[in-house]
């Protein structure tokens, strides 16, 4: 299920040092309260949905339009959480630091047997494989955050870049709603821009395609007369290595190293020529998409209401975690105040 529009053009710059503080303050008091009031996978069902993502940044205090809400959320976050004790961690972030994110799963100190951290760690290299070479929108990733609890549950938000339309589109994954890799299994993709001649591997219109570009590494030795004339030494050598694999399905196809947006893009285009099945191109973006911003929109943050907020969580889960639980009861029925239908 694909679902959400959000606003990201892409902006220059970060956060100062004064807001994200406050930043990283609310946003470990808002988590602690979700996971008390909830659970753990209550907050991650939150984060793979686009719209509240987008609003707990803007009730953090970032700009609502920006590219560079998707990287200080997550930044806020995975420091907010960094040494709190709710069975929650964030790894990853933008740049080099996404690279980082396998042996900051395998460092964690969660008691997860080694079977459930090497699959945390293959979902967090496939999902980026994915939204990176499975999907072909122009958006390259630089940005990767993991979330996963104590229990071995996950969640992904990745963000890439279109350097020509300078615009980002940000990918939301969670581990409860995926059944296949390979088959639609983002729960949002987000941008605000519709790309044309988009390559989507993971379309289910594009099924057929997918079988039978497993069938073409797997006889790899007898195409050589359906080589593409156009395709690069490199990738020749990869698609031979895959065929000594011998997959058994495109997800263990794409899973090999080295499979790359160039060679699933050659695989396709090979097997619509030589299979004669129909292959789709469309883009899977869905798009029509507290405290102030900080450039002023919809009004310059106000810091002693994000201050006073802070607070107010802070007070109202400790005395829930001793038995006073009236705060927290009074933050509930406001917002069951705010969100009761209209007469």
């Amino acid at each position: 299920m694909r679902t959400g529009v959000v606003n990201l053009p892409l902006h220059t710059g970060k956060a100062p040092r004064w807001l994200f503080g406050r930043m990283v303050k609310l946003a470990k008091a808002i988590t602690e309260v979700i996971v008390y009031e909830y659970n753990q996978d209550e907050f991650l069902r939150r984060l793979s949905n686009p719209y509240w993502f987008q609003g707990l940044g803007c009730v953090l205090g970032f700009d609502w339009h920006s590219s560079g809400l998707t990287t200080t959320t997550c930044g806020a976050l995975r420091e907010a959480l960094k040494d709190a004790e709710i069975g929650i961690k964030i790894c990853g972030g933008k740049g080099n630091t996404s690279r980082k994110t396998p042996d900051e799963i395998l460092n964690c100190n969660f008691s997860l047997s080694t079977k459930k951290i090497n699959k945390l760690i293959y979902a967090s290299k496939l999902s980026a494989k994915v939204d990176n070479s499975l999907v072909q929108d122009n958006y390259q990733l630089y940005h990767h955050c993991f979330i996963f609890t104590e229990k071995g549950n996950w969640a992904v938000i990745q963000q890439g870049m279109n350097n020509y339309n300078n615009y980002a589109r940000r990918y939301h994954w969670l581990s409860e709603e995926i059944e296949s890799f390979v088959d639609e299994p983002q729960t949002a993709i987000c941008c605000d821009k519709k790309e044309k001649n988009v390559l989507d591997m993971t379309n289910k219109e594009n099924e057929e395609i997918r079988k039978a570009s497993v069938d073409l590494v797997n006889d790899f030795t007898m195409q050589k007369n359906h080589l593409i004339k156009n395709m690069e030494k490199r990738n020749i050598e990869i698609l031979r290595k895959a065929a000594e694999i011998q997959p058994e399905n495109y997800e263990e196809l794409v899973a090999i190293k080295g499979i790359g947006p160039k060679a699933i893009r050659s695989l396709a285009l090979t097997a619509e020529i030589i299979y004669g099945n129909k292959l789709t191109w469309k883009d899977p973006v869905k798009y029509s998409f507290a405290h102030g911003g900080k450039d002023g929109i919809p009004y310059p943050i106000d810091k002693k209401l994000i201050d006073h907020t802070t607070e107010i969580l802070r007070n109202a889960i400790q005395q829930a975690k001793i038995g006073e639980k009236d705060k927290l009861r009074a933050i509930r029925r406001l917002s069951y105040y705010f969100n009761k239908p209209k007469v």
